[in-house]
């Protein structure tokens, strides 16, 4: 009898070892996994032309550096169009703040495709972005490279035209960025991917004042219950929407049946519509937004648009 107990307590602790090692390796996939997939420039669903244009990769080729980095960034890294290294040109910039549990080698795809639209886009490593501090960390190495003779950005960096993005936490870091940070002057516009509403943001001890913004944005939302019940609400998103009562141009619009973590990408036509309107003066982008309508405003995968512009 007593050796059958010991097989069987061996039999159960293989089996415990085996389902500890399975949840191991699931853990270390998630880590590895990206968190925008590679494939969704084509895949993602478009109701509009102009959706549908800035969605598709753009026309610039793509190069990629980095550097290392203190404290929590591990390293900055940055995407930016193949021709800077030849060209006299300068180029716009693209703050990347990281959401929970994607750092900056977890979304390269999104990276990738905002520099092939002609941004320099930088983001980093950290994984509590909310204080906007490593998004000002990462705007200041990139200012700080335009004055380095040595540097491939040398003169390269249009500073008169520099945005924020953030999804998440990052969607909280992107406002905080633009609001309470040392560069926040620097910023043209901010895009906040379903941000943490205010309640939750308290909640969570990541405290913002959009009150204090004073340049246009475009804040979007999905309507699944990760994001309609939890995340960013549709009370929430319209609280934030009035709160920025000096915002000169903003728009709100919620993606119909998209998740949370979806949004890193869905609305990814859009945000690169924003961004190719306020930062490179894109005139057909811009009737996304403007004129007397706007395609966001009849798009049927979007739902709840508000547009405010002063």
């Amino acid at each position: 009898m007593k050796m059958k107990g010991k097989k069987a307590l061996k039999v159960i602790g293989i089996l415990v070892a085996s389902i500890i090692l399975l949840v191991v390796l699931f853990l270390m996939y998630a880590a590895l996994k990206p968190a925008v997939p590679g494939n969704y420039e084509t895949k993602v669903q478009t109701g509009g032309e102009i959706e549908a244009k800035y969605l598709a990769h753009g026309s610039y080729e793509v190069k990629y550096t980095e550097q290392t980095a203190m404290q929590n960034y591990k390293k900055y890294e940055i995407y930016y169009p193949a021709e800077l290294e030849t060209s006299e040109s300068k180029y716009p910039v693209i703050v990347v703040n990281n959401g929970t549990g994607v750092k900056g080698s977890k979304a390269k795809t999104m990276f990738q495709h905002f520099a092939s639209w002609g941004f320099i886009v930088i983001g980093n490593e950290e994984e509590y972005s909310w204080n906007g501090f490593s998004g000002d960390m990462s705007l200041q190495y990139l200012l700080r490279a335009n004055n380095n003779a040595e540097s491939i950005f040398y003169q390269k960096i249009d500073t008169d035209n520099i945005g924020a993005v953030g999804h998440s936490q990052g969607g909280v870091g992107a406002f905080n960025s633009v609001t309470n940070a040392k560069h926040m002057d620097l910023y043209k516009t901010v895009v906040a991917e379903s941000p943490a509403h205010l309640n939750l943001a308290i909640d969570l001890e990541w405290d913002y004042d959009i009150s204090e913004l004073h340049i246009p944005f475009l804040m979007v939302a999905g309507t699944e219950k990760s994001d309609a019940e939890l995340v960013c609400t549709l009370d929430g998103m319209h609280k934030l929407f009035d709160l920025a009562a000096d915002a000169p141009f903003k728009v709100m619009a919620r993606r119909t049946g998209a998740a949370h973590g979806d949004m890193l990408c869905n609305a990814d036509g859009y945000v690169t519509a924003w961004f190719m309107w306020q930062l490179q003066g894109d005139q057909y982008a811009a009737q996304a937004f403007t004129g007397n309508a706007p395609e966001i405003m009849s798009n049927p995968l979007y739902q709840d648009q508000k547009i405010d512009a002063k």
